[in-house]
């Protein structure tokens, strides 16, 4: 079974004919792709001259023959949906007349398992990084954290952060600190003391905690709340130093004297972590956390394979990328089992995706999904969806899956489970350990994510000109047959590694990322 990448790389040959006006990826698919709008009666001479029946908007999907109501409507070469009413030649296909119904994945475990072929260590790509003696990993930022463990502390946290930022700029002595950052949300009380909730909160806090883009971090609490911060550093052997500190408000004797305490472990703080210094570290370090938001018709032809594509030059260099959003490989993981490397692993995926079944049924069906802004870009269906988010995760094996926020410790390309929603995700996989964060868009999602930095891969040239400010990358062009996917994965390699350098991506410049921390809120609140 060959992957979206594979389709992708046929498409741009195929694509350098001047009349061609659709993507077809696939000889058996019965549908296209339109590259720009197509009006009634355009007459398509790369699909036999059928003509258009009706106008298609650009980036939608036609018909290029007859499909009968019942059968299958495939792209990628795999089923994306049934038709739902027979469908002419050259007709338009949407939500209007295509539908998920029932549909048989076969499952085969490791069938598409190859040897890797490794760079030779002296080869190797490297990057100027911060290694750690209080953490794991290897930083790609240097910033003090200051990290909640409940809702009630959020106004002390971001206090401190803000005072803290606006006393640096001033001060001008700490030019090798990235900034002061607070990390709120709205849990941490109201919850059960045990069970997956609590635990995967836990995970996300000692992850935080330990990450090594963190030259320094406090931990504040109000006191009283169900996740305790000495049970927080019991359970996972922390104890505090002069660059990790923990206090509550009501300890400290209110909010004032909270947010006073807090400045005070800041400046103690801001000489050691000024001293941190970048050093060549081999690629090897880098951990990518693949998202993909604001998804159309072009990510799964553009921007993801190309991103996949990165990811295995990442893999062939020691490096590691980690693939997640559950629901949305939902139709697709028969893809990803086939490249497990055990039936174990493979088994570990299923699991997690019949977690999820279960968890769904009591609020919403696991395909309630494509979003409008999907859908107005071209996806019909989840399994269309998932079909293109997938081919973020490249081609090489998949050696491991991991639960939401666990710390990962294989190399290579792994899956870590969370929601589809993007920074509950991103956060996730920052805890498990991601020092980048690449995020593929077609809409034109909006995103940051401190302590990380956060790389936007435009799906489409439109998107990334209209968008230029907050865009790093455009794959567009892999459309517009100006470079081909593996070209576009070189590309994203190498600001992966100049922004792992300390290269300010778009979305650091423009601010973004201390409004995305949020981590995945499991069972009732009481």
């Amino acid at each position: 079974m060959q992957t979206v990448q594979q389709h992708s790389d046929d498409t741009v040959a195929k694509d350098k004919a001047p009349a061609a006006l659709t993507v077809h990826l696939h000889p058996d698919d019965n549908v296209a792709i339109a590259k720009t709008v197509l009006p009634e009666n355009t007459p398509l001479t790369q699909h036999g001259g059928i003509l258009v029946k009706s106008p298609i908007p650009a980036m939608h999907k036609l018909a290029i023959k007859a499909i009968a109501k019942g059968e299958q409507i495939r792209k990628y070469n795999q089923t994306i949906g049934i038709a739902s009413t027979d469908i002419l030649a050259g007709e338009h296909v949407h939500t209007h007349n295509c539908e998920l119904g029932e549909i048989e994945v076969r499952h085969a475990f490791c069938k598409d398992v190859t040897a890797t072929e490794y760079v030779p260590l002296p080869q190797r790509a490297t990057f100027q990084g911060y290694r750690r003696q209080h953490t794991q990993g290897v930083g790609t930022r240097n910033f003090i954290g200051v990290l909640t463990t409940v809702n009630c502390s959020a106004t002390v946290a971001q206090q401190i952060a803000n005072t803290a930022n606006q006393q640096l700029k001033t001060s001008g002595d700490y030019s090798n600190i990235d900034g002061v950052a607070s990390f709120v949300h709205t849990t941490g009380c109201g919850m059960k003391s045990n069970g997956d909730g609590y635990e995967t909160f836990l995970r996300v806090l000692h992850g935080y905690i330990r990450h090594p883009n963190f030259g320094g971090l406090m931990l504040v609490g109000l006191g009283c709340e169900v996740m305790q911060i000495s049970r927080v550093l019991h359970e996972a052997g922390l104890k505090e130093s002069d660059l990790f500190r923990s206090f509550t408000i009501q300890d400290q004797g209110g909010t004032r004297k909270a947010i006073d305490a807090g400045l005070a472990i800041v400046r103690e703080m801001l000489p050691k972590v000024n001293l941190a210094r970048r050093e060549t570290v081999p690629a090897s370090e880098i951990m990518i956390g693949l998202q993909c938001g604001g998804s159309d018709a072009f990510s799964g032809i553009t921007a993801n394979p190309a991103l996949g594509a990165a990811i295995d030059i990442l893999v062939r260099h020691g490096g590691t990328g980690i693939l997640s959003e559950t629901p949305e490989i939902y139709g697709a993981e028969h893809l990803l089992t086939r490249r497990a490397v055990s039936p174990q692993v493979a088994e570990k995926l299923m699991e997690r995706l019949e977690w999820w079944k279960k968890y769904a049924q009591s609020t919403e069906e696991l395909n309630n999904n494509p979003s409008p802004g999907n859908k107005a870009g071209g996806l019909t269906t989840i399994l269309e969806k998932s079909l293109g988010a997938q081919a973020k995760g490249g081609t090489t094996n998949m050696i491991d899956v991991y639960k939401y926020g666990e710390p990962v410790t294989e190399r290579g390309f792994v899956f870590m489970d969370s929601p589809g929603y993007d920074p509950v995700s991103a956060t996730g996989q920052i805890a498990s350990g991601a020092n980048i964060v690449c995020f593929t868009t077609g809409r034109g999602s909006a995103f940051g994510c401190k302590p990380v930095p956060s790389i936007k891969l435009a799906t489409n040239t439109r998107i990334f000109r209209h968008m230029h400010d907050d865009m790093d990358i455009n794959c567009g062009g892999i459309m517009d047959g100006e470079y081909s996917v593996q070209e576009s994965g070189a590309e994203i390699f190498k600001k992966v590694l100049s922004v792992a350098s300390g290269e300010k991506t778009k979305s650091e410049e423009l601010g973004y990322g201390d409004n995305e921390f949020n981590p995945w809120v499991i069972g009732a609140t009481f």
